[in-house]
Parts: C-alpha cells; sequence; structure tokens
C-alpha cells in the first residue's frame, strides 16, 4: 500500500492518541471527518495499524513485575523455531517476544505477580521445553519509556 503525506500525519496523531473522533482528527491533518474515517478504514484493511489497544499499567492490575528473557534453543530448525513461536503466542504472561540474531535465539518480555509467580513460570514454561537449551533472565526495574509509536518522518512524504 503506497502511503502519502495525509496518512503519515495521520498516523502519527494516532500513535499518540487513538481515541479522537474523526471530526477531531479531520481538524488536526487538514481533511474532512468522512475523508478520514475513509483512510482510517484503508489503513487497518491494509495492515497499516495492526491494533487498536489500551497500554495498561501493571501495578494496577497485580503484575508489577517485569523481566527481560534472552532464551536459547537448543537447535535452529525452522521447526523448533517454529513451535517455539507459537508458545510465546499462546502465553499470555509473555508480553512481546522477537526472534533475534545474536548469542541468544529470542527475547521475551515476561510479566508476572511476584518472583514466586515467575519461579512457576519458568519451570512450566522453559525448563519443561525440551528444546530450550538455556534462558537468562533480567529483572526490569523502571519502566523508563513504554509504548508502540514509531517515529515517522514526514518530510519522506
Amino acid at each position: 500500500m503506497e502511503l502519502d503525506r495525509l496518512d503519515a500525519r495521520l498516523l502519527s496523531v494516532l500513535q499518540t492518541n487513538n481515541r479522537h473522533n474523526y471530526e477531531v482528527l479531520g481538524e488536526l491533518v487538514g481533511l474532512s471527518p468522512t475523508a478520514v474515517q475513509r483512510r482510517v478504514r484503508r489503513l487497518r484493511e491494509h495492515g497499516v495499524i495492526e491494533a487498536d489497544v489500551s497500554i495498561v499499567k501493571p501495578k494496577m492490575i497485580g503484575r508489577p513485575i517485569a523481566m527481560l528473557v534472552l532464551v536459547s534453543l537448543e537447535r535452529e530448525r525452522a521447526d523448533i523455531v517454529d513451535r517455539f513461536k507459537q508458545s510465546i503466542r499462546q502465553t499470555p504472561e509473555v508480553m512481546n517476544g522477537y526472534y533475534i540474531t545474536g548469542e541468544s535465539d529470542f527475547v521475551l518480555i515476561v510479566t508476572a505477580q511476584s518472583m514466586e509467580d515467575y519461579e512457576v513460570f519458568t519451570r512450566k514454561f522453559f525448563y519443561e521445553n525440551p528444546d530450550i537449551k538455556g534462558f537468562k533472565t533480567m529483572v526490569i526495574m523502571d519502566r523508563v519509556k513504554v509504548g508502540f509509536a514509531l517515529p515517522i518522518d514526514l518530510s519522506a512524504f
């Protein structure tokens, strides 16, 4: 899908606050509400906008602990990688999962209610999986910046 400057402006605004109505969005980007509605629908249909989500404060729902976990697989075979990707997608404690280059094969962001809760998770998710060679956990001490907004260079459109 080809994006134009108005799409880019609209995406910049939506990444900051996607709760604006079409009238407000139109004022912010210089379009009619109907044109904004058509563009947003097109951006969603083409997968440019992947999801509309709310970012929830973990502490407020009883999940104050988060970890970065580096995971190494026994072998880097397609079937093993695909199986592990599927297990990541099916596990709600894994907030984000990335297949990476380097010494580890994956990096995960995992949330837990407590360290005891995380230990139970590690036994079930890592130790019981024969495809996992090892994992290293780093506890996140402070959420300095959280979000999914991508920088959009409007001059490129």
